[in-house]
């Protein structure tokens, strides 16, 4: 974390893919376990798993002596929320419900120190800057940081291209799962409805110049987006992969409801 480059941003830039695993256990015990696999990226989820400031530093703190790049999701994209997740020293953000470029901006400044943005100068207090042991830690932060936004709604789709405009956004995760309730499709996100707005979204995402993202337990659907030019994709979540793995033995020996982990379309 010294040299604060941000190896998880250069990698997209130079178009090499990046294949991650979500992680929704909330815990670093887990965490530590996962990181053995090989991943390029992980992502710690503030949003729909029990993750606060606190456990998301014990799993940032754990996952540093691993060569593999924290993603951080907040809640919601609050100024607030994600001053707390820079100055731990998350560099690379997926900020949920993006739907307009005014809220794109917002998030855009909230990771700028002043006056490009907004973001509090507390760098004597902060892991991010090595409590200000990293020279020149408040003119170089800026640069590494990564942000991604999640484009998750028909409305978010909509304004696709105002989103893309926004200088300082670094690339677009479609989340499938909230993009098919949105188009009518509530629970199935590999209806063909959503998957063709899907591809149409990544293929206008990379003409754009941006990367796009997306979260995809099926490998096959995982590697058509790939080859669509998608650049950071997830193809697990933590919590689906020992779900399904307990009941799959427990039914072995006639016990349980089977198989009853992550969907192949990709539900959780």
């Amino acid at each position: 974390m010294n040299d604060l480059i941000n190896e998880f941003k250069v990698g997209l830039q130079s178009g090499q893919p990046q294949i991650g695993l979500w992680l929704g256990l909330a815990d670093p015990y887990s965490a530590e376990i996962c990181a053995g696999a090989a991943f390029d990226w992980f992502l710690i989820d503030g949003e729909h798993a029990p993750n606060d400031v606190r456990s998301t530093l014990s799993i940032l703190q754990t996952l540093a002596s691993y060569p593999v790049a924290p993603v951080v999701r907040p809640p919601v994209g609050h100024t607030h929320l994600i001053k707390q997740y820079l100055d731990l020293g998350v560099q690379t953000l997926l900020v949920p419900m993006i739907d307009t470029a005014e809220q794109a901006r917002a998030a855009v400044s909230a990771t700028r120190y002043p006056p490009q943005g907004v973001r509090g100068v507390g760098s004597a207090l902060a892991r991010a800057s090595r409590w200000n042991g990293i020279p020149d830690y408040l003119r170089r932060a800026d640069a590494e940081i990564c942000l991604l936004i999640q484009a998750e709604t028909k409305a978010a789709l909509d304004n696709l291209d105002e989103l893309l405009a926004v200088e300082g956004v670094d690339g677009v995760f479609i989340g499938p799962a909230d993009l098919s309730a949105s188009l009518g499709h509530l629970g199935q996100p590999g209806h063909p409805a959503v998957l063709a707005a899907i591809e149409d979204a990544i293929r206008r995402i990379v003409a754009a110049g941006k990367a796009a993202g997306i979260l995809s337990s099926d490998v096959k659907q995982a590697k058509r987006y790939l080859e669509l030019g998608a650049t950071f994709i997830a193809v697990g979540v933590d919590t689906s992969l020992l779900a399904a793995a307990t009941r799959n033995l427990a039914a072995q020996f006639g016990h349980g409801s089977g198989a009853l982990g992550a969907r192949g379309d990709g539900t959780y």
